[in-house]
């Protein structure tokens, strides 16, 4: 691994050998950004959220820090890269100190650096300036505004907690007024939060009748709430909402962003002195919103205790009598999971004389309704896969003769596939060739089969590394639409269930096909996972395919996880290693070491800053200028990864200055322009990058991956941010030729081995990593494994493994 070079003209790209890398890589520790709850519930779709700390924090058994757009979520993702550590092992004219490659690299000149000062102080000041106009842009967003009133006290603070809802910046009817362009700064993100959306299609949500919205806009205005909240809430309470309010005002818990403190103010303004805490209509509602908060952090249920505690830091007086009411009224569930010895607990000695008599222990768990069906049905439709035998496609003559064909591993995953309808198959990148065999195979034995990426980089990778393995049967669609990118049996997880990719479904609603690849199976979580399950007909075979070793679902579940340890079917582990310097190093990172590693051509190049304007300013250098002209990689191929949306060195400060280097302009559709890169998230979990091509009254339209996307106007405040800059989260199953890996200095506390093992593993060619963050990113490596997440699904497949 290499550190900076000096900044000059004259290097070499990739020379080897000259201990110079892309240009500006070098500087100081010390890049600060915030990475906590600030950050919660700003990425839209990306994925899961932290915890909130009334919730699955007080004993829930953690929560996997993620990036769901959920405002009360708990923060931001973990950021799992420090110090300069990196990896590394090259000596390089380098500025800065040793990158943690144990080896010295030479100091930069003094004129270099000077130069590196001034315009880091440049960058300080243009920083400045530009925190100046966001203050006098909220001073005159103060002012009546179309779409809605001057709002004060109360109603403002709530207006500033929802902001994940909806900012009210400007009037959502112009802004894709093009011939009236906003005077507006080119480079800023705005400063919202948006929040979980349903998991459907756009087309398909239908928004509140005007009426609904205006009846509960009235409600809202009498409790002194921002009646810019109307749609969100009658969206979320559906028929009568406004009755539903006036009946239980902390029935506006269940809008995402508001938390139990503006409810209850909502509630006095309604109630007067007839509310209080121990209202249990105040302890029922809260503890739905503690269950979606756990939910939102990876968990499909609470354990008991926990959520007691969680109510109780919350002031409700009696937590048991409020969850016993949430479950009378059906609002949450209860269950009781036997505890086996398998699972870690002891069991409980026998009483003499009474062995026969002794129960066995039980932990009890309380969640929402969708993710405990979602769970169990999951199961059922997993023990299916495995009880089942597989519909007899070809002789087992002919799947020996394909497996002999293959190599290593590639031919134990087809001898498993053979006889088996459920197998688990694991590796990095290098691996996905042994699926690719195996759906080669599959199609010369007359099956029809497909895979399914969890977006549309990891789709369109995979189609093309089908294409290079050789010519597979590609079973074509019954309507005749394209089957997947170059017609290869791809296609993108959300888009096979919504029936616009992949072979389509049978007369009975089953995926017609006879085998399923699915990639990236660690995001699966438990209702994806479940629908995929029951989308397959009877005699159907399911490969689930992934590196454990990246960061789990956004959604609640780790169900590859809890698949591998429950160990009811085969598992094939691939042994074939991702190559180079850049393999080399994550490999060691996914088992808790920071190797030093040797790279010549510049693969790993560690970039030491000292604050958080010298990060913000080094990030841009890398990709405008450095990295496209050491390295060869253009700035459209290289992709910044942050731990966090908020902060001086969050997307949101990332994509502002990225966007005033390399592509400025008025942001008049929106806050977008034309050519603009972004990140589009139509639900929770799905990240698709694109461009902006255009807009019009349809909407905002974008190219992403290929594909035509329009997003409607009113929904673009709300799935539509920059995607220069992206959190680890939002770029899982992509891989780009260059990542610039940014890691300021207050992100320590939140690195794991997941984040940095995920972040690190996006680059192809080349990895920058602007490091501000000294000892912490080695620990985090080798001491923080991920987050624990509560989940029933090992207890309800615990019945399959005697069977197998």
């Amino acid at each position: 691994m290499s550190t900076e070079p000096e900044t000059t003209e004259d290097a070499e790209p990739g020379t080897p050998g000259t201990g110079q890398v892309p240009d500006p890589v070098g500087g100081d520790a010390g890049a600060g950004q915030t990475s906590g709850a600030e950050d919660a519930g700003e990425a839209p779709g990306a994925e899961g959220a932290g915890q909130e700390p009334g919730a699955a924090d007080a004993g829930a058994g953690g929560g996997e820090t993620s990036e769901a757009d959920s405002s009360e979520a708990g923060g931001g993702e973990t950021s799992e890269a420090d110090s300069s550590e990196a990896g590394g092992g090259q000596e390089a004219e380098a500025a800065g100190a040793d990158a943690g490659t144990g080896q010295t690299a030479e100091a930069e000149g003094t004129e270099a650096g000077a130069g590196q000062v001034s315009e880091a102080e440049a960058e300080l000041r243009a920083q400045q300036a530009e925190r100046e106009r966001i203050e006098q842009r909220k001073a005159e967003k103060k002012a009546p505004i179309e779409s809605g009133t001057k709002l004060s006290g109360k109603a403002a603070d709530l207006l500033a907690a929802v902001r994940a809802v909806e900012s009210g910046e400007r009037p959502a009817a112009t802004v894709f007024e093009e011939s009236r362009p906003a005077p507006r700064r080119p480079a800023p993100e705005p400063e919202r939060r948006p929040q979980p959306v349903a998991p459907q299609p756009v087309a398909a949500s239908a928004a509140p009748a005007p009426d609904a919205v205006q009846a509960v806009r009235r409600v809202l205005a009498e409790g002194g709430a921002p009646e810019l909240l109307a749609p969100q809430v009658a969206a979320a309470l559906g028929e009568g909402a406004d009755e539903q309010l006036r009946a239980d005002p902390w029935q506006l818990l269940r809008t995402p962003g508001v938390r139990p403190e503006q409810a209850d103010g909502f509630a006095r303004s309604l109630l007067g002195a007839g509310c209080g805490p121990d209202d249990e209509r105040r302890g029922r509602a809260v503890t739905g919103w503690l269950l979606e908060q756990a939910a939102l952090a990876g968990h499909t249920a609470l354990e008991m205790p926990a959520l007691l505690a969680a109510l109780a830091q919350r002031g409700v007086p009696e937590p048991d009598s409020a969850v016993q009411d949430a479950i009378a009224e059906g609002e949450a569930l209860v269950f009781q999971d036997a505890l086996e010895e398998e699972a870690g607990a002891p069991a409980r000695p026998a009483a003499e004389g009474d062995e026969e008599d002794v129960e066995r222990p039980v932990r009890v768990l309380v969640g929402l309704e969708r993710y405990a069906m979602a769970e169990e049905s999951l199961a059922d439709g997993l023990a299916r896969l495995v009880n089942s035998a597989p519909k007899q496609d070809g002789s087992a003559e002919d799947w020996e003769r394909a497996a002999g064909a293959a190599q290593g591993s590639a031919a134990e995953l087809i001898r498993a596939v053979a006889g088996h309808g459920l197998v688990l198959h694991t590796g990095a990148e290098a691996s996905l060739a042994e699926p690719a065999a195996l759906l080669t195979a599959a199609g010369t034995l007359g099956l029809r089969a497909w895979a399914a990426a969890h977006g549309p980089i990891g789709r369109n990778r995979f189609a093309a590394l089908l294409r290079r393995s050789g010519p597979a049967d590609v079973p074509g669609r019954a309507d005749g639409t394209r089957a997947g990118p170059g017609d290869a049996p791809v296609a993108t997880v959300s888009g096979l269930l919504a029936g616009v990719e992949g072979p389509g479904r049978d007369a009975d609603g089953a995926l017609d096909l006879d085998l399923l690849v699915v990639l990236d199976a660690p995001q699966l979580d438990v209702e994806t996972a479940a629908l995929l399950t029951e989308s397959l007909p009877d005699g159907a075979r399911l490969v689930l395919a992934g590196d454990p070793a990246v960061l789990w679902s956004v959604g609640p579940g780790r169900v590859f996880a809890d698949l591998l340890a429950a160990r009811i079917c085969p598992q094939v582990a691939s042994r074939r290693p991702d190559p180079g310097p850049l393999g080399e190093l994550v490999s060691g990172i996914g088992i808790g070491e920071l190797n030093q590693v040797e790279a010549p051509g510049k693969e790993v190049v560690i970039v030491p800053v000292r604050d958080a304007g010298e990060a913000v300013h080094r990030t841009v250098q890398l990709v405008a200028d450095s990295v496209p002209r050491a390295i060869g990689v253009p700035a459209e191929d290289t992709q910044v990864i942050t731990p966090g949306h908020g902060g001086a060195v969050g997307t949101r400060a990332l994509n502002a200055a990225l966007k005033e280097r390399l592509n400025p302009g008025p942001g008049r559709f929106g806050g977008f322009d034309p050519g603009d890169r972004i990140v589009h998230s139509p639900a929770p979990g799905r990240a698709l990058p694109g461009r902006v091509v255009t807009a019009d009254a349809e909407g905002l339209h974008l190219s992403c991956e290929g594909e035509t996307v329009v997003v409607p106007k009113e929904r673009v405040e709300q799935s539509v941010r920059h995607g220069w800059a992206l959190t680890a989260h939002q770029a899982v199953g992509s891989r780009w030729p260059a990542v610039v890996v940014v890691l300021p200095g207050d992100a320590a506390q939140a690195l794991s081995r997941p984040w940095v093992y995920t972040a690190f593993g996006r680059a192809d060619r080349h990895l920058s990593v602007v490091h501000g963050v000294e000892q912490a990113l080695p620990r985090a490596v080798a001491e923080v494994p991920a987050k624990p997440r509560t989940t029933r699904l090992p207890v309800l497949l615990a019945p399959q493994i005697s069977g197998t």
